[in-house]
């Protein structure tokens, strides 16, 4: 994208516009965070949840006859195939799972004899036990957070939001005799003029030297104290040469973030070649 739009008055100068305004985002992340503080809720609950104690078929028998047994509390669960009931264990109930896996042909007679049918057994549809388990829940609810941030980032990068523009060119770019500078306009480094007048040659007319043999500059590199006229001069070879602007301070290349500043140059390179006369 471009670093910043550009505006022609009437006079036909060009002065840079207003970035446009990024649309709000406030509605997707307030959902992200509904859907966050509730896998979390959900997650303390599942922890905070008393699991069944493990208890084997002679202990539950043992438990039954002397009495430990709460009347009404026995539950066979057909799709685990298990038992469970609740204990009193010190005068406090407590549940507790007897799992008869691949003997329930052998235990369930049993069960009825013990009990005298007094008894419940549930039998979910596996189906919908597997859709409501509290893992597959919490697996949804992860998936639902990942896919809006997903299309959060993706929504940026494509509007040139936070993260699309983080490594883009922050350079200002200046159209065409819109700088407004020549050569006329510098004045007390006549030397370094004179080696780039043959620069804007080279831009005017490169066919001139080429057809020589010529080899057209990569570049020239400007040195010197701060204030002596650097960026002054590079105005004026612009305006000479009736080229685009483009301008940049070196620290817009420094960040914390490695590969940034990589590549904000080559972007700027990018935006520099397509804007090559």
């Amino acid at each position: 994208m471009p670093p910043h739009n550009v505006d022609r008055d009437r006079s036909g100068s060009s002065k840079p516009g207003k970035p446009p305004q990024q649309p709000q985002r406030s509605g997707m992340f307030g959902w992200l965070l509904a859907l966050v503080i509730g896998a979390l809720a959900l997650l303390a609950i599942q922890a905070g949840a008393p699991r069944p104690q493990t208890m084997t078929w002679s202990e539950f028998v043992a438990r039954y006859h002397d009495g430990s047994v709460e009347q009404g509390s026995i539950e066979y669960h057909a799709a685990r195939e298990e038992v469970q009931a609740v204990v009193r264990e010190m005068g406090r109930p407590v549940r507790v799972r007897v799992s008869i896996q691949g003997q329930t042909e052998t235990y369930i007679p049993e069960l009825k004899a013990l009990t005298g049918g007094d008894y419940k057994t549930v039998s979910p549809s596996p189906f919908w036990q597997f859709i409501f388990s509290p893992y597959i829940v919490t697996l949804v609810v992860l998936l639902v957070i990942w896919l809006l941030l997903l299309r959060g980032l993706r929504s940026m990068s494509a509007g040139s939001g936070m993260l699309g523009a983080f490594g883009k060119s922050r350079h200002r770019i200046l159209a065409k005799a819109s700088t407004g500078v020549t050569f006329k306009d510098v004045a007390g480094v006549e030397e370094a003029k004179e080696e780039l007048v043959e620069i804007v040659e080279f831009l005017k007319n490169p066919k001139k030297f080429t057809r020589l043999g010529g080899r057209i500059p990569r570049g020239v590199l400007l040195a010197g104290p701060p204030g002596c006229g650097k960026t002054l001069l590079a105005k004026a070879i612009a305006g000479e040469a009736d080229v685009p602007f483009f301008s940049i301070s070196g620290s817009d290349f420094v960040e914390m973030f490695v590969g940034v500043g990589a590549s904000r140059v080559r972007d700027l390179f990018k935006q520099a070649k397509e804007n090559a006369p």
